[in-house]
């Protein structure tokens, strides 16, 4: 199954695509990827979690910085003391789509598909305060009721923006339901900037029948990469011969140790153990056992006592396949 060369792409999520896991994503070949979304205001305003979103990991490339906010001022003059000139990123994005009520009440987020003139406003005045490519990621509209996607795609590119992806979902399914891809084929098919298709890619098959329904050259992976990063580098597999590698316990659970230790090189114990209780269960999830070792990690603090379980839980998994 040769194809034209793809890009994937691993999707921005807040609290998940921090510069460990986008480490990790590297190994398996993933091609492109976003910093979490990142607040203008808080960034501005020198807020200590924001400066932390934009850390990248040594010898970092092909990195974008995704913004989100409503006043395109404040987005253009964070652009400008904290982007530009630096040579810390490679492309803008601004975060039209996230669905998350706190975002949304403020008008920000995929709220901004309620107000097409405020997106011009904002892609033109970020194009014209930076030289890097911008681009935005929507969805197909704030709800059934007012679906806009090809509107606001075609603003994106009268006004300066290199390239869109489109979650295929309004806001208001947030992450249920279906994502449409025939709404990915249309808004490709309708604009002249490349258009990055998002939404249900959890697997190469995924992929592959995304590509050839839609004709996108671009695949954004968000939800399907976590506790997955081995998928892009099947789907690369799979592109190339048709058949990819199934991952074994000993390389998942070795990622786990990999990830771990890149936590806690970048933030230290107590927060590490906290953000690795989500990511362990999203590695694990489906294993037999899975839900025990869960339990047994959230009530430690202890490091050395979760390496333990880890490698206790691989070696009964071996036995039992062995069986």
């Amino acid at each position: 199954m040769k194809e034209d060369k793809l890009e994937i792409i691993l999707s921005p999520l807040a609290g998940v695509t921090d510069r460990a896991f986008r480490s990790i994503c590297h190994d398996y070949d993933m091609d492109y990827a976003y910093t979490e979304m990142v607040s203008a205001k808080g960034r501005l305003y020198l807020d200590k979690n924001s400066k932390e979103l934009l850390e990248k990991y040594p010898g970092e490339m092909n990195l974008g910085v995704q913004i989100f906010g409503s006043e395109p001022d404040i987005m253009a003059d964070v652009i400008n003391k904290v982007v530009n000139n630096k040579g810390l990123f490679d492309s803008i994005d601004i975060n039209m789509g996230c669905p998350a009520p706190k975002i949304v009440k403020n008008g920000e987020g995929s709220a901004l598909m309620k107000n097409p003139e405020l997106v011009k406003r904002i892609i033109y005045t970020i194009a014209e305060a930076t030289d890097l490519p911008v681009s935005a990621k929507f969805r197909l509209g704030f709800d059934e009721n007012s679906v806009n996607y090809l509107e606001i795609g075609k603003i994106c590119e009268d006004y300066g923006a290199s390239k869109v992806t489109l979650h295929a979902r309004t806001r208001k399914q947030m992450y249920s339901g279906k994502a449409d891809w025939d709404a990915i084929k249309l808004l490709n098919e309708s604009l002249k900037i490349p258009v990055v298709g998002n939404g249900d890619i959890f697997t190469p098959e995924d992929a592959i029948s995304m590509v050839e329904k839609t004709g996108v050259k671009s695949i954004a992976i968000g939800r399907g990469a976590m506790g997955n990063p081995f998928l892009f580098k099947q789907i690369k597999q799979y592109l190339e011969t048709g058949s990819y590698d199934q991952i074994h316990i000993d390389e998942i659970i070795d990622t786990i140790f990999k990830h771990y230790y890149l936590l806690l090189e970048y933030k230290g114990d107590r927060i590490a153990i906290n953000e690795m209780r989500k990511h362990i269960a999203w590695y694990l999830k489906g294993f037999k056992g899975s839900n025990t070792l869960k339990n047994q990690i959230n009530t430690t603090k202890d490091k050395q006592e979760v390496f333990e379980l880890l490698n206790r839980f691989r070696e009964e998994y071996k036995r039992n396949e062995q069986a």
